[in-house]
């Protein structure tokens, strides 16, 4: 899809207008993927734009920093208050927010430590990723022979750039085989997740889903999913799954910021179920976009003011 601009990009504390948001050719980042970012959802709702999960997101993005050695000069609470300045600066009442955090220009080598340390926030409207009907419709999609990373290899909990080579690997396979996207198995061969989704299954009205510990992002809408399972009374279960239990599914869904919560009608041109979305996915998506459009009560303070 393409890409819509907006006005201005936070950049270490400052403003900048969004075509002087530029790195060098020699940064870092560029020769050795090392950069770390998160996706956060503004939605339009009756009382004005809200952020989604923006303190989660925040902290998520600090831990992936933690993890690869990336000190950022600035306090959660300040990237908590420039990701809403962003959006207010913008006057963007629905939009997709992307704090990156990458190691810049000023040496070249393996070793990052010589590099600094760049903070940027971007904002801009983004459509929906799965294209517009996929909410109801579903998506078809593919096994990827591509595996998830294995344990000792890349940290998977961290939402690193270097990561998502093997979700682009993932990703272009399904797509030039006509699939809408892939879900990748892990090196023992159970369900790990799709290119930038969590995965989730339902059977005999138990929801389903890999634990983290099979290289899983602990994705934010994951974790909003398994909250409102238990708000609504839907049994909810982290385990292992098997490649094929996928195709006996009552229900599957993908989620995520991007895709929001996305069933899926076929996998490997096999039917999920009746082929189309199920009752608890869509009870489910009642649910969260209720939430996140401001028709429903807020119960687990999910959405910050811009």
């Amino acid at each position: 899809m393409a890409l819509e601009t907006s006005e201005k990009i936070w950049h270490n504390g400052k403003l900048l207008p969004w075509e002087d948001a530029r790195i060098h050719v020699m940064s870092h980042v560029v020769h050795y993927g090392s950069s770390v970012f998160e996706g956060i959802r503004c939605y339009q709702t009756p009382r004005g734009p809200r952020l989604v999960r923006l303190r989660e997101h925040v902290r998520r993005l600090f831990d992936s920093c933690h993890i690869y050695r990336m000190t950022i000069p600035f306090t959660m609470e300040q990237i908590f208050t420039a990701c809403i300045e962003t959006v207010r600066v913008n006057k963007l009442q629905h939009c997709y927010v992307r704090p990156i955090v990458f190691r810049g220009y000023g040496a070249f080598g393996v070793n990052p430590f010589p590099a600094p340390v760049e903070t940027f926030i971007i904002c801009f409207p983004w459509g929906r990723y799965l294209g517009s009907d996929a909410l109801e419709a579903g998506v078809d999609v593919c096994t990827s022979s591509w595996a998830r990373m294995s344990p000792n290899t890349l940290p998977t909990t961290a939402k690193a750039g270097a990561n998502y080579m093997n979700s682009q690997l993932i990703k272009m396979e399904a797509i030039v085989n006509g699939y809408a996207e892939g879900i990748a198995l892990d090196a023992a061969g159970y369900v790990s997740e799709g290119s930038g989704e969590n995965v989730f299954m339902v059977r005999d009205g138990t929801v389903i889903t890999p634990p983290i510990g099979r290289a899983v992002l602990p994705g934010i809408t994951r974790d909003a999913v398994m909250r409102l399972c238990e708000d609504l009374g839907i049994p909810v279960v982290e385990r292992s799954i098997l490649r094929e239990e996928l195709y006996i599914a009552d229900e599957v869904f993908l989620t995520g910021t991007a895709c929001e919560i996305t069933p899926v009608r076929t996998l490997d041109k096999i039917k999920i179920g009746e082929g189309k979305r199920g009752p608890i996915t869509k009870q489910l998506q009642d649910a969260y976009f209720g939430i996140i459009h401001g028709e429903r009560e807020d119960r687990h303070e999910w959405l910050t003011a811009v």
